[in-house]
Formats: C-alpha cells, structure tokens, sequence
C-alpha cells in the first residue's frame, strides 16, 4: 500500500494558531505501532528523511493454523532495514530504560494497541504524537473506522495528537476530513492510513510553529473493541441497519444472517426499498438476492457459506 496521498483527496485540516520557528528539520524518533494502518505512516517517516532509531511492535501471534505471524509492522520495519523491538508490555522497566537511552526527540505512536505509560510519554522533549483514525474527539478507541460507519456517520477522518495518559484524549495538533460514502471498513482504514501518514509529515515539518487545541472532552464518544456478537444479526432489523453493519464490520467480525436454512457470512450488499415479512425472498436475479428486512429490503450480493469460498449470492440460494 502506498502512503502518498491522491491528488483528488481532501486537504481540509483543523485551523491552529502558530509561532515562528527556525526548525523544520529532521529528528530522531521512535516508532511505536502493529497494525497495517501505522505501516504507511512508517513509510512516510522514512522517505520524509526522519531518523527511526527503533521500530517498537507487539510480539508475533497465533494466525493461520496456529503458526506464529509477525505483526504488518514488523515486516515493514524489516524490510526498510529498521531495528525492531518486540517486548510484550511497553510499560516493562526493562522497554522503558531501553527507550529512555535511545534519547529520542519525539516518539511516533500509530494503531500499537496497548496503552502508552506516563514513563514512556515523559522520555522525549517533543512529545509523543498519535496518529488517530477519527475526528477526535469522536469515536476515541481501539476501533474508530468500524463505529464510524456503524454510526451512520457521513464524514470521518484522521487526528494528529499530542499523547497523554487517556484515550485518546490529548490536544490535537492536526486533522483531515474525508467522505465516507459505501466504503467497507477495509477500505476506509487504507485509505485513512495513507491520508493520516501524509498528514502526519507534514505536521512534523511545522511543529514547532503549531500550538496544540484541547479536545472538547463533553463530545466525546466511544469506540469500543469489536466482538463476533456485534456481526450476529437477523432480518428483523432495517436494511440500512443491515446495511451499516455489513460495511462496518470488514473484514472482522463480518456479518452472518440466515439465509437458505443456514447462516452466511454477507460479504457485500445494498439497502433497498422493498416490502415484505423479514426473512422473505423478495426476488433473485443477476444482481443477487432480495430479501425483505425489519424495514426496507437488502440485496445480497456476495454471501459465504461455512467451510466455503465467497460466491455470488445468486449461486448460493437456487429457485
């Protein structure tokens, strides 16, 4: 995935005031992130010319099969010719030391997954900045793209913050707002990970000119940590219900409804306006499956069986 921004993306950022500065420069940082999202922020920091004195990840897990599978950033790091350090808690004394005489300047956090400790956020003199896939302070947590589709959200976007001890709760320095429009959950993420590592960039270039702004903590809203249940649904529910869960729940924990006796995984779908008792074949044609919802209906488009590959839906349920 490339970090760089389109040229048709958005460019609105949160207006700060500022101070002169001389310092545009380089620094040394510490990188601290897991997920495929903070990968092109990685990318963006190196080819900007910053100095990544240690990539700092979670250890490897459990994936296919039970084999141990590194985390998207360590291979990243890897591949950049990046140090890596894996140590299973970053508030361990041992990581904290080990941080502390590397002497960064500033500390990157992106998608790392554990919460970053007083000791650790009081190591470099220029901070600890996060990049944050929402407009804080909506949707603080470990899951800000899946709530902002489920929330019906029409815009989100990424924040660039200054890290202190609470979710997701530090000033903002920068953000970007994006259109959510039909994307997936998948396909949201992407696309805010190259925008916030392009983002990110170029706050660090005006830094020390930028005067961080205090969130409006009274708005604030919750993005908890997805579970299957969320993705367990029935057709008592709206079509756009339907609609927002099966877009905001790619890839996990996807969304299952019962459909030919059995349970399938909805893979890709579309509210529409028929009538009819939830749960009732409406029609089949080349486009997929109709079926009537709480409210409204939903054409199932591509739909998963257990134990089998995607197919159409169509193919899936027979006349």
């Amino acid at each position: 995935m490339s970090w760089r921004r389109s040229a048709a993306e958005p460019r609105r950022t949160v207006a700060v005031e500022e101070t002169p500065s001389d310092s545009d420069g380089a620094m040394d940082i510490v990188f601290i992130g897991t997920a495929a999202f903070a990968v092109p922020s990685l990318r963006a920091l190196v080819a900007a010319g910053h100095r990544i004195r240690l990539v700092v990840t979670q250890p490897d897990r459990p994936g296919d099969r039970l084999r141990l599978t590194p985390p998207p950033v360590k291979l990243a790091a890897r591949e950049l010719g990046l140090e890596v350090y894996q140590p299973d808690r970053i508030r361990d004394p041992q990581c904290v030391e080990r941080l502390a005489k590397l002497a960064p300047e500033l500390i990157v956090v992106v998608a790392y997954g554990q919460i970053i400790p007083r000791s650790v956020l009081a190591i470099p003199p220029r901070g600890v900045i996060n990049v944050h896939a929402s407009l804080l302070p909506r949707h603080r947590g470990a899951a800000p793209v899946n709530h902002a589709i489920l929330a019906g959200d029409r815009t989100t976007g990424v924040t660039i913050m200054l890290m202190d001890e609470q979710l997701d709760h530090g000033p903002v320095l920068a953000s970007r707002e994006v259109e959510v429009g039909r994307q997936d959950a998948q396909q949201l993420s992407e696309r805010l990970a190259c925008i916030g590592a392009d983002l990110l960039v170029e706050t660090l270039a005006r830094l020390d000119r930028i005067t961080p702004v205090e969130q409006d903590h009274a708005a604030a809203t919750l993005a908890p940590r997805l579970t299957r249940q969320d993705g367990e649904l029935d057709w008592e529910l709206d079509a756009a219900e339907i609609d927002r869960r099966v877009r905001g729940l790619q890839p996990w924990p996807g969304v299952t409804l019962p459909l030919a006796g059995e349970r399938v995984k909805v893979l890709r779908g579309r509210p529409l306006d028929g009538s009819g008792a939830p749960g009732q074949i409406l029609r089949r044609s080349r486009e997929g499956v109709e079926v009537a919802a709480g409210r409204g209906s939903y054409l199932l488009e591509v739909v998963q069986r257990p134990g089998r590959r995607p197919a159409p839906a169509q193919a899936v349920v027979r006349a």
